[in-house]
């Protein structure tokens, strides 16, 4: 038997509204709530992409395998402190993953500032193609070095909490997903402040606009550079392990969430941090919601991201937030 609810629409006539209805809103309201999760994440790897191509204007291709290595270097400290999965949630688990996810992003910054001193740095002034085939290579050099060290076999990233579903109505929101939102948000006002308040900051928002004139100006622009590469290195490391959660850790997994959050720094509009995460909540939402709205098969929801970067760069190539510039010749 079909039960309706009944209402007021705003014609004051009488609205009803059927089970059936009432579950598909609720299944649609938890698609959202797991895409805000999502989209949190790939706010956290695109403001990497961004705020490179904001300086450099190139796209750093090695920036989702940092994320890969953050992730196996948090995994390797938090086994380390904990005994890994024979370590039952508490107090001490979640210490040492805050230990372990500091660590991580520590490493990966230096990593990243190295990466740009050696495969980027000599091809600033060479053809644009160039850094771009170095970033490439750097891609394969991080991801086969990690399958020879760590094999290639996935491995599972223990919880430090209790993971217990919470439900609101019919909504399923998980502890994980609360921390995955809530250190994604913190992380990303932290950076805001940091470019918009600090001397730094500045000198990275003059340093994007006109590199010369920053020079002129006394500002150090490899100094800006470096600092760059390691904030967003060190942010991807941080998506890398809240991501591990559910995908687990192997040495090809950045290779599609770093794509993806490339397509959401386009999206939001390439070299705008703001951009950048607005666009990652928005991919995160339609990919959610898209693939089962489409009845696109698991094995082929990728393709919503990227069906979407199409008609990104067809309707508004300079992203949701980006400014047309315009080149002098």
């Amino acid at each position: 038997m079909t039960v309706l609810s009944g209402g007021l629409s705003p014609s004051g006539s009488l609205l009803f509204i059927s089970e059936k209805d009432v579950s598909t809103i609720s299944l649609y309201m938890q698609y959202i709530v797991n895409g805000l999760t999502l989209g949190a994440i790939y706010s956290l790897i695109a403001l990497g992409y961004t705020m490179v191509y904001g300086i450099l204007k190139f796209i750093n291709f090695a920036h989702g395998d940092i994320l890969m290595v953050g992730a196996f270097i948090g995994l390797l400290i938090y086994n380390a402190l904990t005994g890994g999965e024979a370590a039952a949630p508490g107090a001490w688990t979640i210490i040492a993953f805050v230990i372990a996810t500091l660590v991580s992003m520590v490493a990966c910054g230096l990593l990243g500032m190295l990466i740009e001193r050696i495969a980027y740095k000599p091809l600033r002034n060479a053809n644009r193609l160039a850094p771009l085939l170095s970033a490439i290579g750097v891609s394969f050099i991080l991801s086969n070095g990690a399958a020879w060290i760590f094999g290639t076999k996935s491995r599972r990233f223990p919880y430090p909490f209790e993971n217990e579903p919470i439900h609101i109505g019919s909504i399923t929101i998980t502890p994980h997903q609360i921390v995955i939102v809530a250190v994604s948000v913190l992380m990303m006002i932290l950076l805001a402040s940091f470019v918009s308040r600090t001397r730094m900051g500045k000198a990275m928002r003059a340093a994007s606009l006109d590199q010369p004139t920053s020079m002129l100006m006394g500002i150090n622009v490899n100094k800006v550079i470096s600092l760059t590469f390691a904030l967003g290195s060190a942010l991807a490391a941080v998506g890398g392990i809240l991501a591990s959660f559910d995908f687990r850790v192997y040495p090809s997994m950045g290779t599609m969430t770093g794509l993806k959050a490339f397509v959401a720094a386009v999206i939001g509009g390439i070299g705008n941090i703001q951009g950048a995460m607005l666009g990652g909540i928005l991919l995160g939402i339609l990919e959610a919601v898209g693939a089962p709205l489409l009845h696109i098969p698991n094995g082929m929801k990728d393709t919503v991201a990227f069906a979407v970067l199409i008609i990104v760069l067809l309707v508004k190539p300079d992203g949701i937030l980006g400014k047309n510039e315009r080149e002098k010749v």
